[in-house]
């Protein structure tokens, strides 16, 4: 299958250049790689634990928890999740320091409900 780009233009599709839209892809690409740089193998243990145990945990998740679950030290944990907050890209705590959002789940009440296929119902964040 021929890699293939189409908009559409009025009643029209037209084709898109490739060398166009795949600029825009490697310019995507270099952007989410900038904005992951920072995180260790531990950073991304660590926010795809949370994403993957609040719709299971159904509340604020405690770095306690994390911690124990992922055998990583407290300190650490409790390190690696104020990086992930303070990039401002993939987790938020209550003033707890509990994790209550993880892109794209959250234990807060938004206009956004999703069922996971588990059963499991949450927010989206």
């Amino acid at each position: 299958m021929e890699n293939r780009l189409l908009t559409g233009v009025w009643r029209y599709l037209v084709g898109v250049p490739p060398w166009l839209w795949e600029k825009q892809i490697e310019k995507g690409r270099l952007k989410v790689k900038k904005s992951t740089g920072f995180m260790s193998p531990d950073h991304r243990r660590v926010h795809h634990y949370v994403v993957r145990e609040l719709p299971r945990f159904g509340a604020p998740l405690p770095p306690e928890t994390v911690s124990r679950e992922l055998d990583l030290p407290l300190e650490r944990t409790v390190d690696i999740l104020r990086d992930l907050e303070e990039h401002l890209t993939f987790l938020y705590r209550n003033d707890h320091g509990q994790v209550v959002w993880a892109y794209p789940v959250t234990v807060e009440k938004t206009p956004h409900r999703i069922t996971f296929g588990s059963g499991e119902s949450l927010y989206a964040a």
